[in-house]
């Protein structure tokens, strides 16, 4: 079962940044490159990279490097390729911050052509 929510999840195309960042996990909006274009507070406080210190950078190579590997970054690749990207998975972070268990969720709006990426602390 996904921590995301039913409201959020069907709202991907319209998501606003005040309901990303009410959210009690990451929301993290990436273009097909991985460049961020939206980066909620939770996620924020999370990895203590500011909004405003994110946006517009790759979330793969400049925010997240430990997430540039075949089990992460690859399965967004792949299933942006594919154009059907709904996937959970169990990472540990461990850039910036002690390892920090979290679960991810990735996904590929249909609809709005727009990916993203979903954390929750475990």
């Amino acid at each position: 079962m996904s921590f995301v929510t039913a409201e959020i999840d069907s709202g991907l195309a319209t998501l606003s940044r005040e309901a990303a960042d009410a959210a009690d996990f990451g929301i993290v909006k990436v273009d097909d490159e991985g460049k961020i274009e939206l980066y909620n507070k939770y996620e924020a406080e999370l990895a203590g990279v500011t909004p405003a210190a994110a946006e517009g950078r790759n979330f793969f190579t400049e925010i997240a490097p430990c997430t540039n590997n075949k089990l992460f970054h690859g399965r967004f690749k792949s299933g942006v390729e594919a154009d059907e990207l709904d996937t959970e998975f169990n990472y540990t972070f461990t850039y910036k911050l002690r390892p920090t268990n979290v679960a991810i969720r990735l996904k590929r709006d249909k609809e709005s052509k727009s990916n993203w990426v979903f954390v929750k602390k475990k």
